[in-house]
Parts: structure tokens; sequence; C-alpha cells
């Protein structure tokens, strides 16, 4: 009998943002596989799993113990943090499976990005304001194609939530510059959804600063853009989709 590997995204970090496949699934995996201390341990709480911490193993050998896993006939649990579709590196994962024919499915999760955007009590996308959202990193010790620089991102004038670079965030304020005014509003949130979840909020000029005295380092999304303003206050922009003049299918 050969059993099969599940991608799971863990959520964002607060127990209750996973969602119910994905618990039902850790709840009668045998074997879990997490993603070290950016996965809340709560949610391996009182489970029957076998459960090995990723933080130290490189691609092979998680590979084989979920190969193995699968040709014991095993239900296996790669845990993932926020969702698995975007810097969750699963694409390589997937193929090592491939490789053996090990049977395979991606559990959707809830990102960190709409958790932050949660905190913030706000929408990210505001009637007349922008429509469009960017996910995005900084180039660090992994690169990023040319035309997907920052910079050039920036120039669009999207709401733009940036991962993996909080680290970076001097470098990052000069490539928004180069789109953005400098008076856009930022903001920073440190573990969104977990305990200790905190917001630093500013501009691109005053931001970098505010983040250090802070002491933030790591595990923060950055989010720019004239939509932020609505977490702070009126917009006075409304859709149509509840205008009282406006018709449609639904509503005569």
């Amino acid at each position: 009998m050969t059993g099969k590997v599940f991608f799971v995204g863990a959520g964002p970090g607060d127990p209750e943002l996973i969602t119910i496949k994905g618990r039902r699934l850790l709840d009668s995996a045998d074997v879990v596989i997490y993603a070290g201390s950016l996965v809340n341990p709560a949610l391996l709480t009182g489970i029957k799993a076998e459960v090995y911490n990723s933080a130290g193993m490189e691609l092979q050998e998680m590979a084989d113990l979920m190969v193995r896993g699968a040709r014991e006939g095993k239900i296996v649990v790669r845990l993932h943090t926020g969702d698995t579709s975007f810097y969750s590196a699963i694409s390589e994962q997937i193929e090592k499976l491939r490789e053996k024919g090990i049977e395979y499915e991606v559990v959707a999760g809830v990102s960190s990005a709409a958790a932050a955007a949660a905190a913030l009590r706000m929408e990210l996308t505001i009637p007349e304001v922008t429509q469009t959202v960017i996910f995005t990193r900084m180039e660090g010790k992994t690169p990023v194609p040319r035309a997907e620089d920052l910079g050039t991102l920036s120039r669009h004038g999207a709401v733009m939530v940036i991962f993996l670079s909080i680290s970076m965030i001097d470098k990052v304020m000069e490539k928004l510059k180069e789109g953005y005014p400098p008076e856009t509003p930022v903001a920073v949130v440190e573990r969104a959804s977990w305990p200790q979840e905190r917001i630093v909020r500013g501009t691109i000029e005053d931001i970098a600063e505010k983040v250090k005295a802070a002491g933030i380092k790591k595990t923060a999304l950055i989010m720019v853009g004239e939509a932020l303003r609505a977490s702070e206050g009126q917009t006075g922009r409304q859709s149509k989709l509840y205008d009282k003049d406006f018709k449609h299918g639904y509503r005569k």
C-alpha cells in the first residue's frame, strides 16, 4: 500500500487560522515534517504522528523522509507556514516526489499577507486608489529577475507586500523611492496573528529608523501603498457593489 504526501499551509501563526482540512490532515497524519520556529507549536499538540523539525534538514534528507513514509503506506504532512502558493519552496520538494512516483496533494492555507491586512483592519484594494497588490521580495542571497526589481515594481504605484526583506529595510526603502513619493504610508507587521504581533507604522521616509528602534529584524512583512491610509482614517471611496444606484442580477 502506498501512502500520500500532503503539503499543508499552516496559516500565519494563530492556530485557529489553519483550514479545517489542514487540521483534519494533521490529526490523522502518521508523519509530520514542520517548518521549525515558523510554525506555531500549538498546532502539533496532541497529534499522533511522528514529528520532525525541518529547520536542520536539507532538501534530499527531507525528500527521503517523505518518500519513505509514503512507501510505507503512511499519511505524510509537510507543514509549511502561511499559504503554500508562494515562498514555500514546495516546487523543489514536489520534483523529488515526482522522481520517485509518490502521490501528493497541496492544501491551501491562510497567508501571512492576509493576516497582516487583518491586523491592520483593512482591505488592500480600495476603489479608485488601487486595485492591484504585488507580493514580492528584495533581492538577497536569492536573486530576483531584473524586471522584478523593487524599484521597477514601485513605479506601478500598487500596494506592495514585501516578504523576506525586513533585515534590509534601508535598501528596500531606497528602492521604493524610485516609484513612490517619500510620504507614502508603510506598515511593518511582525509575526502577524501570533501573541507577539507588533505593528510599526510610518512612511517610506522614516519607517527604517522606526523599525530599527523597535528591534525588528526578522519574521515581519513590509506593506506599502496609498491604500494603507484606509487603515487609519476615512478614504471616502466606495465600491459599486453596495451602491444604492447600482443595479445587478441580484438587486434590481
